[in-house]
């Protein structure tokens, strides 16, 4: 099935190594949904906790809709996520081990079902080190797909 991507999280590919990744429904109001659409929406502060076995999309920003009125929503509150029991304890598991986190990656609608997905992994930290030789591999990739464009 087809996604349009609303909102992504770029930072957490350059901040983490992403190891698995999964779908997880998320509970909006109205008028997020419509912000969203809007394309008014951002991930970049945004993580995820994980309170009385529930998940929430903390500190993620849905810009207020412009035609909301009175019953606009506030741009950042907490989120509940929705997943199967099971997995959210595997990620309760995997987020206690040292250097493990869950990490919000896009946010984006279901084609065919008007429904918005946020799409999550569980994600180790990558140090400086890291970073840079991420950067120099992509850089010598880029190079490389240069010359054989020439050719």
């Amino acid at each position: 099935m087809k996604k349009k991507e609303l909102v992504s999280n770029r930072r957490a590919f350059h901040d983490y190594e992403i190891l698995e990744k999964y779908e997880a429904g998320i509970a909006l109001l109205g008028t997020e949904i419509k912000s969203l659409r809007n394309h008014g929406g951002s991930l970049i502060e945004a993580y995820i906790a994980i309170k009385d076995s529930q998940l929430y999309l903390i500190n993620s920003s849905i810009a207020p809709y412009s035609f909301g009125g009175v019953y606009n929503h506030k741009e950042k509150r907490d989120r509940k996520l929705l997943m199967h029991k099971k997995e959210i304890s595997k990620l309760k598991k995997s987020q206690q081990e040292k250097g493990m986190s869950i990490v919000p990656l896009a946010m984006y609608l279901k084609e065919g079902k008007n429904i918005v997905k946020v799409q999550i992994a569980i994600a180790r930290g990558k140090k400086t080190y890291d970073k840079r030789e991420a950067i120099k591999k992509r850089e010598q990739e880029r190079v490389i797909r240069r010359s054989m464009k020439e050719h």
